[in-house]
């Protein structure tokens, strides 16, 4: 059984990525994790980067997981034709990232894996429009149905019951049942792998929990959402206003707020808390992180990408069950 294998998707190999692992490599917290770290994705490319980079390191290529050594970094190879390190961000790498993905979901099924973490993406190649964000991508390659975005720090997570989509469609996509299925969800995965029942906070939609219409999205969907979630014992208040929440004295009472749309919750969460946050998606038949930080391809090669959020993703995987 591979339960202690993390399996990491290299993901867009134009981006900081790589840069940032090699980061966590060379620090001694990757020698003292538990679990055993395999690379999905070219080897000679990761090689070239590293060499680019100048980091000089051992890499061990395997062809079966269960040759992977703990405190090693270990590299399943995907093929990938390639002419520089790094280029620009273009759809040529999709096919390649489609094999990462589809090698590391084959080895899930077939193992005992105890976590995936994936690399940024450019959801305007990569996904096409096709999905809103990998979240979803994922979820329909595992054919999970109900995904659950969770930006996860230890003193506050965040959730979007919206996510990668055009303001303008949010409040056709704010339900009842979405809410209560997010916050299920995200109490079960706190109790179970974090060992601890958290207190919600669930923001309403319009200023200050207000509209001027008849019947406002509080009053149709969010409210009898939270009543319900009340009736079945979760720890739960709101509609909260969303523009004085995130007050120190209002925060600290809090594990999770439930936000109704993306930039509603993500913008004071990494205001607050920089890169020291990791995204994890709930509602998979594993446990998928992905860092907290796109494919930022102006930092390429320059040696100045925060690693903090690969840290606090192998801190976070660690630890839990």
């Amino acid at each position: 059984m591979n339960s202690k294998i993390i399996l990491i998707v290299l993901g867009e190999p134009n981006s900081t990525f790589s840069e940032i692992l090699l980061k966590y490599f060379k620090n001694k917290k990757f020698r003292e994790i538990k679990k055993k770290i395999v690379l999905i994705g070219s080897y000679e490319l990761f090689k070239k980067q590293m060499k680019y980079l100048n980091y000089k390191m051992r890499i061990n290529k395997i062809t079966n997981i269960n040759d992977s050594l703990r405190g090693r970094i270990n590299i399943l190879n995907i093929n990938y034709k390639f002419k520089k390190p790094f280029s620009n961000i273009s759809n040529f790498s999709n096919r390649y990232i489609e094999d990462c993905f589809s090698r590391s979901l084959k080895l899930i099924k077939n193992n005992r894996i105890h976590a995936l973490i994936n690399g940024p993406i450019s959801k305007k190649h990569f996904l096409k429009k096709k999905f809103p964000g990998i979240t979803e991508y994922i979820a329909f390659k595992t054919g999970s149905k109900k995904p659950v975005m969770l930006i996860f720090n230890k003193n506050l997570s965040v959730n979007p019951l919206t996510t990668h989509i055009p303001i303008k469609k949010v409040s056709n996509l704010i339900k009842k049942n979405k809410i209560i299925n997010n916050v299920t969800q995200i109490n079960e995965f706190y109790k179970k792998r974090l060992k601890k029942t958290p207190k919600f906070a669930v923001l309403g939609l319009n200023p200050h929990c207000e509209s001027t219409d008849a019947i406002s999205e509080e009053k149709k969907e969010i409210i009898p959402a939270v009543k319900y979630l009340k009736k079945k014992r979760v720890n739960v208040e709101g509609p909260i206003s969303a523009d004085t929440f995130f007050l120190e004295k209002n925060i600290k009472k809090f594990d999770v707020v439930v936000g109704m749309y993306h930039d509603q919750v993500l913008t004071p969460a990494k205001t607050l808390f920089k890169f020291n946050a990791i995204n994890v998606t709930i509602g998979l038949p594993f446990v998928k992180i992905t860092p907290d930080h796109g494919p930022n391809f102006e930092m390429i090669g320059k040696n100045k990408s925060d690693p903090a959020s690969i840290f606090y993703a192998f801190d976070f995987l660690n630890k839990i069950r």
